[in-house]
């Protein structure tokens, strides 16, 4: 250990001050749709309990502060976490009577600037490490099935996101696959239109700035205006062609809003993919052609497997934003997340709200960290044949 104040970590010092002192932890509610009341982390949980916790938050942020190694912070986080969840796990329990069925704990905004004030102080470690591109995948991994294994073991069964979720089960799985298809599908379909066009854009100058130009501004159109504007069009062609509603088109439901998210993912897979192939250094294509190789030949084996990474950068941004995106299809009845999103605004139920935009932010992560390896994963071999 370095001796000396680690700037990174007076924020996360900062945070976690607020946090755990100025903050409260989690919040009562009589029941589910009433206000309630904050209580710190000595009110909210069981003497020995808070104390641990406390502890626990003061020598993290101890470790952040200082120049420690940086598997100490990346471990000093871990575990910092995991008390944080089991302890939210244990408010409900000490906050509410036996036997109470209508009252309500969830986390309160302490909770949330202590989760976020150490995923700082593992960010910071995992950046200092430099973690392998599988080996980040690992991690995401271990850090999945590590939840999974807090949610089933019942531990959190108290806290009121979860009591939603129990009476949900069946939908919220049902409009999970919705969510993922409503994401994938749209990218899939961007994919197999937006290469061609962008191999046509980086060919043929004069297609370029006009397609561009019609691509950009789709995405300057607010993507509640976008679903409300396909529904007539795409209703009239529900009513005018029968083949149309036999395979599921029409002006409301998941149709509407598979061709507004294919619509926004047009111009990242466009552009991604002119600016991959302008990147494609011009000793190789010279080399290329020196070889005899036809253009079918010099895109495919040559400047396509260089263009890569920056193709693959614009689908990751493509399927990040789309997962967010999806969660507004729920307004024009596509379904996904966003079901349970507006479904707890109109009820002003929060931990509804919760129940749709927590698994949203988790799945943009996961799926982030995912494409972030790959990308890195293409584009060390690219690097290797720079000139």
């Amino acid at each position: 250990m370095r001796g000396g104040i680690n700037k990174v970590g007076l924020p996360v010092a900062a945070l976690a001050a607020f946090g755990a002192l100025g903050a409260p932890f989690a919040l009562f509610r009589a029941n589910r749709i009433v206000a309630g009341e904050g209580c710190g982390i000595t009110d909210a949980l069981p003497a020995s309990v808070a104390g641990l916790l406390l502890f626990a938050v003061a020598a993290g942020a101890l470790v952040a502060l200082l120049r420690t190694p940086a598997w100490a912070r990346l471990l000093a986080a871990a575990v910092v976490v995991v008390l944080l969840f089991l302890a939210l796990g244990l408010s409900p329990a000490h906050l509410t009577g036996a036997g109470d069925r209508y009252a309500r704990v969830s986390p309160a905004a302490g909770f949330w600037l202590l989760l976020l004030a150490f995923a700082m102080l593992a960010a910071d470690g995992l950046t200092r490490l430099r973690p392998s591109p599988a080996l980040r995948v690992l991690l995401l991994a271990a850090l999945a099935a590590g939840l999974a294994l807090l949610l089933g073991s019942g531990r959190l069964d108290g806290l009121s996101i979860l009591r939603e979720y129990a009476g949900r089960a069946d939908s919220f799985w049902r409009e999970a696959t919705r969510h993922v298809v409503l994401a994938l599908g749209s990218l899939a379909a961007a994919s197999l239109v937006g290469l061609p066009l962008g191999i046509a854009c980086h060919r043929i100058r004069a297609l370029r700035e006009p397609i561009l130009n019609v691509l950009n501004i789709v995405q300057t159109i607010p993507s509640i205006a976008l679903f409300g504007l396909l529904i007539a069009p795409l209703g009239w062609i529900a009513a005018h062609v029968p083949a149309a509603q036999a395979i599921g088109l029409r002006g409301v439901g998941v149709a509407p809003a598979l061709v507004a998210l294919f619509l926004y993912s047009l111009l990242p897979v466009v552009a991604s993919t002119v600016a991959g192939l302008a990147g494609v250094p011009r000793a190789a294509d010279d080399a290329a052609r020196g070889l005899g190789m036809s253009g079918r030949q010099r895109l495919f084996q040559v400047e396509l497997p260089l263009a890569f990474p920056v193709i693959l950068t614009g689908i990751r941004i493509v399927l990040v934003q789309n997962i967010g995106l999806a969660t507004i299809a729920a307004l024009i009845g596509g379904g996904g997340f966003g079901v349970f999103v507006f479904q707890g605004v109109g009820q002003t139920a929060m931990d509804l709200v919760l129940l749709g935009a927590v698994p949203t932010v988790a799945l943009a992560f996961a799926s982030a960290v995912v494409l972030d390896a790959a990308v890195d994963l293409a584009s060390t071999p690219s690097k290797g044949r720079a000139p």
